[in-house]
């Protein structure tokens, strides 16, 4: 399978708008792009991370996090961040949503906003979770996927005129960005929950820069 495409951000903020206004779930899909673009997860971290990954039991949503190794792509336990503004904006505004329409709530009111902190942070339309598919591959290893989330990704990128969009476009889009603002792989790699540096690197090698964009900055 060939490389994940690359995001321009003139791409992700149309993307974003279109999302806004369509769909029966926009302000979770705004949630979700951000999420994935701000962060770099994989889509089966995206539909198992839980409510005490992002909140305090107070309510706040934690600064500093954690993918936890139960439910990281490769069980390797990695930092998450929650501190871009616009990530948090769009958290914010779905986490309200979630209380007002009673989607995964629970009796305990004063803790965790009202929401359950074991469950699932995003979830369908009708609040109901994202289902994990498990797969026995031929090494006998078993995988997982979660085919109704890769299908909301591909729904987000094609309503926005960008073929063959999906989820690790966001991941690859993550890394290549960071590449950009000259982190060292090392970095990128701890954020990604890569083993070893040269996976990084074929993430970001082959970084589609435009010749253009060299020559607008260059004086």
């Amino acid at each position: 399978m060939g490389k994940p495409q690359y995001i321009e951000d003139k791409q992700l903020k149309h993307m974003l708008k279109v999302a806004s206004i369509t769909g029966d779930s926009p302000i979770r899909d705004v949630a979700l792009l951000y999420t994935a673009y701000g962060t770099g997860m994989m889509l089966t971290e995206l539909a198992s991370i839980a409510i005490s990954d992002v909140l305090t039991e107070t309510g706040e949503i934690l600064s500093e996090s954690r993918v936890r190794a139960e439910i990281a792509h490769n069980s390797r336990e990695r930092p998450l961040f929650w501190v871009s503004p616009r990530v948090l904006d769009a958290m914010e505004a779905y986490l309200e949503y979630r209380i007002k329409n009673r989607h995964g709530v629970t009796v305990r009111t004063a803790a965790y906003r009202s929401l359950d902190p074991d469950g699932p942070v995003f979830r369908r339309a009708d609040g109901e979770p994202y289902g994990l598919t498990k797969r026995k591959l031929d090494s006998g290893k078993i995988s997982y996927s979660c085919d109704s989330l890769s299908q909301v990704f591909r729904r987000l990128h094609a309503q926005a005129g960008i073929e063959g969009g999906h989820a690790l476009a966001a991941r690859r889009t993550f890394a290549v960005r960071l590449s950009r603002k000259g982190y060292d792989v090392r970095h990128i790699a701890e954020l990604l929950g890569h083993g070893t540096i040269s996976a990084t690197k074929r993430l970001i090698d082959d970084d589609p820069v435009r010749l253009s964009d060299l020559v607008a900055s260059v004086i």
